[in-house]
């Protein structure tokens, strides 16, 4: 039997990827934006994908839902920014806590950014879990990297798991790979060298390290470049430009030793995302898209996770 997920913020799918190929079928995907719906809808048109405020969603006709997910907008956490946390307009945890508690899910799955880990950030952390507690849920987040999943990049992220007290004890969280994710130039090679450039071959043998955290930019700031100063110049050590997106690939007429920029494509392969899934939108909403979403393999990983919690709970009502 097939559990069922609801997922909220869900931008360009990257969670729900890892949801799909976890087990979990998706009742409802719900986001704002009507970019990141088009790439939901684009992807997969059998999805039920609502374009929708969360603030003023009504979760009734999904109660009982297997799994409650979400990535909640970063803002409000983020060492990039003022890190107002409850203060901040974006942020989303009261709206996921009425929520779920009108749902009442099974299991709970937030993504968000480490800095939700801050110390400043202890009470709120501490009012969760209570929170939580009284609705009947055990909580725990831990921060996870997701090159420990054979994403080829650090990209640091806080998941925060509840599930019913009754199935707190059967979850554990994901183990991490027995082998070194692939490099950069690992990963990307065949798509620098795809429009004929001849620098390829050596471009990739110098970019022998995973790639710094992609970094999306909000809707009112950052545009289609791979993040702040310390970012690019981590970039450049991997033979890359990072102060844009390419719209193609060098091709060859370009230098051997050219430093290329990455291309949306690019960037979602690093990002873990399957080659074939198609961003909707112009380049900036494009790159927005990838640069903020979850990596698939990560969110696969604790997914499964939850799935052998919840399934083990129903072999033991079957056995009873």
């Amino acid at each position: 039997m097939g559990m069922s997920s609801i997922e909220f913020c869900a931008g360009a799918g990257g969670q729900a990827i890892g949801l799909e190929r976890a087990g979990f079928e998706h009742r409802a995907l719900v986001e704002i934006e009507r970019d990141f719906c088009g790439t939901l809808r684009l992807n997969r048109p059998e999805w039920n994908v609502i374009e929708a405020d969360m603030n003023q969603f009504d979760g009734a006709a999904y109660a009982g839902v297997d799994l409650f997910a979400g990535g909640l907008p970063c803002p409000p956490f983020s060492v990039a920014g003022k890190q107002l946390g409850d203060k901040d307009e974006r942020n989303l945890f009261p709206a996921a806590l009425r929520l779920i508690d009108q749902m009442k899910p099974k299991a709970v799955m937030i993504e968000n950014v480490r800095g939700f880990l801050d110390a400043v950030f202890e009470d709120y952390r501490e009012e969760l879990r209570t929170k939580l507690f009284k609705m009947g849920y055990m909580t725990g987040w831990r921060l996870l990297n997701a090159s420990d999943f054979g994403v080829p990049q650090l990209r640091p992220r806080v998941v925060i798991v509840a599930l019913r007290k009754d199935l707190w004890d059967r979850f554990d969280w994901p183990q991490v790979a027995q082998q070194n994710p692939p490099t950069v130039g690992e990963t990307l090679k065949d798509l620098m060298a795809s429009r004929g450039w001849r620098g390829a071959k050596a471009w990739a043998a110098g970019a022998d390290e995973i790639a710094p955290t992609i970094v999306g930019g909000s809707k009112k700031h950052g545009g289609p470049d791979l993040g702040p100063t310390r970012a690019k110049r981590a970039w450049a050590s991997l033979g890359v430009d990072g102060m844009g997106i390419a719209d193609l690939p060098p091709g060859p007429d370009d230098p051997i030793r050219h430093t290329p920029r990455l291309t949306v494509p690019m960037v979602a392969r690093i990002q873990g995302f399957p080659d074939d899934w198609t961003i909707s939108g112009r380049k900036t909403a494009a790159y927005r898209q990838i640069g903020n979403a979850f990596p698939p393999p990560v969110a696969c990983a604790v997914a499964q996770q939850i799935k052998k919690a919840l399934s083990a709970k129903r072999l033991v009502r079957v056995a009873a």
